[in-house]
């Protein structure tokens, strides 16, 4: 028999998921006006209407709160079918280069990239909040390319998560680079030729009636 002494009891108050919602939008906010430098826990605590500890017992730090309020931005990118391979890649390369455009995610991506160099926890933190959850687009894209006739199944699930993995490396890795580090646009000709270049290897690039 199950006495009330056997049930499992719950201690300390249970997390708010409203609060949680005004904070990294807090931190969004924050981030957007004073950027990754100036961004304090108590600014934001502040501004999402919280005492500061409230954020120490969600956080440790600013470094894992930037790294989950930015990780909403990713949450919003979507993979539509657009009837080809080369439209969902380039669909996608175009969303994600509009997340990474946004001030907050431009202010605090590669600091918090940096940060992790030094810190295994935060690149840990990185990998499953952004990271990893972004990587159902490539799973996505390349089962519908599959269905499609469009890219063979891999022989073993092994090897289609080494795909996967690499897939997602090189169109984060590209469009992150451009962005973010070379500060250039990512617009519909730049998608276009990135994806040829994906989808058609290096040999994309050589003009035709040039030796390879």
């Amino acid at each position: 028999m199950v006495t009330v002494m056997d049930a499992p009891r719950r201690t300390g108050r249970p997390r708010s998921a409203g609060a949680d919602s005004a904070i990294l939008a807090a931190t969004r906010e924050t981030l957007g006006e004073l950027g990754w430098s100036k961004l304090t826990m108590g600014e934001v605590a502040a501004r999402a209407g919280v005492a500061k500890t409230t954020l120490y017992r969600r956080w440790a730090g600013k470094n894992e709160l930037v790294v989950d309020a930015v990780a909403v931005l990713f949450d919003t990118l979507e993979l539509p079918d657009r009837g080809s391979l080369s439209a969902d890649v380039e669909g996608v390369v175009l969303q994600l280069a509009a997340v990474l455009e946004h001030p907050e995610a431009k202010t605090s991506l590669m600091a918090v990239i940096a940060e992790s160099t030094r810190d295994p926890a935060l690149r840990g933190r990185i990998r499953d909040s952004i990271v990893d959850r972004q990587k159902r687009l490539v799973l996505l894209g390349r089962e519908r390319a599959q269905r499609r006739g469009e890219l063979p199944r891999e022989p073993d699930p092994v090897t289609a998560a080494r795909a996967a993995d690499l897939i997602f490396d090189v169109i984060a890795g590209a469009v992150v680079h451009r962005t973010l580090v070379s500060a250039e646009p990512v617009d519909e000709n730049w998608a276009r030729a990135f994806t040829s270049l994906l989808l058609g290897g290096l040999r994309a690039l050589t003009p035709p009636g040039r030796p390879t």
